[in-house]
């Protein structure tokens, strides 16, 4: 995720060198009547023992970087770069690092009775207002938000940006999970977690290198069937779906900051073919590369939203 995940490593390095305790730091994006975005960097691992804390409004957290346990009481879910953390006000969470330290989130609050508002406007009842579980795995329909967030965070973006942004969030949430309200994943071991975190995380760090299903079921030590289930019981996707994503997302970013030819970008980010890569790019973020770095993958000074960054671009 670019900058968002050297930001984390950068603080786990010096807690490590001052061998200080791992702690949460929050910093106020934007904020409006009802709802609020914070940018959430965490550096608490193993060895900090979890504590409870309690949702004060609604809450949706993309997580952007690193990996986490998240238990509440919908249950305990594997919370993955791209994924979303869902908590409804009022409720008692607890976050935890047993497998690996660090993550950062991009966190949208809204108070209860803005967000019923929400929902009433874009046609949701009120029941579909509160979450059934706490986790909407790496899905396509949130690829663009969460890079639009990635790059807001990293970049000051105006305060109109971030109320679309919020609103768009909150809408696009609400249909994922009520069209996924029959979900229930079953519990999984303390040691499929473990494993699927790590993994996770190696396709985090280098979404480039060559994962195959047999290679990364090898690492695991299971057969190639047991640990393609694992994986999607634990995340909610695929091993591929997981891998394609994460390789979108470090190109999206790519595409904002850099002047870097299209091309390269593509071969960079693990894609062997052009055309492959413009053809998953468009599905992913419905428009092709070059329309996305021209117009919305970077937050505009001006109060406008999300506009281009440049008047032409390397193609």
């Amino acid at each position: 995720m670019g900058k968002i995940a050297v930001d984390l490593e950068a603080a786990l390095q010096r807690r490590d060198v001052h061998g200080a305790r791992g702690g949460t730091q929050m910093r106020t994006l934007a904020a409006g009547e009802g709802w609020a975005v914070t940018d959430v960097l965490c550096t608490l691992g193993p060895c900090d023992r979890p504590y409870e804390e309690r949702h004060a409004g609604v809450c949706i957290a993309m997580v952007v970087a690193g990996a986490f346990g998240y238990r509440s009481r919908t249950g305990r879910e594997l919370l993955t770069p791209g994924s979303l953390l869902l908590g409804n006000a009022g409720e008692c969470f607890e976050c935890g690092h047993r497998h690996a330290p660090g993550d950062r989130c991009v966190s949208f609050h809204y108070q209860p009775a803005y967000f019923e508002r929400l929902a009433a406007d874009a046609g949701f009842s009120r029941h579909d207002a509160t979450f059934a579980h706490g986790r909407v795995p790496p899905l396509r329909a949130f690829s663009g938000l969460i890079a639009k967030a990635c790059a807001g965070a990293t970049d000051a973006a105006p305060f109109d940006a971030w109320n679309e942004l919020a609103v768009d969030l909150a809408e696009a949430t609400l249909q994922s999970t009520r069209a996924d309200a029959k979900r229930h994943a079953p519990e999984t071991s303390a040691s499929a977690w473990s494993r699927v975190t790590q993994i996770a995380r190696l396709i985090d760090e280098a979404p480039d290198a060559r994962h195959t299903l047999a290679g990364l079921a090898q690492m695991c030590a299971l057969s190639d069937f047991y640990f393609l289930r694992t994986f999607e019981r634990v995340t909610g996707v695929t091993p591929h779906q997981y891998v394609l994503r994460a390789r979108l997302r470090h190109a999206a970013l790519r595409l904002a900051d850099e002047d870097a030819k299209i091309v390269d970008i593509a071969f960079d980010s693990g894609f062997n073919d052009v055309s492959n890569f413009n053809h998953a790019f468009r599905a992913e973020f419905g428009m092709s590369p070059r329309a996305w770095r021209m117009r919305c993958l970077r937050f505009d000074t001006r109060a406008d939203g999300f506009a281009c960054r440049r008047e032409a671009t390397k193609a």
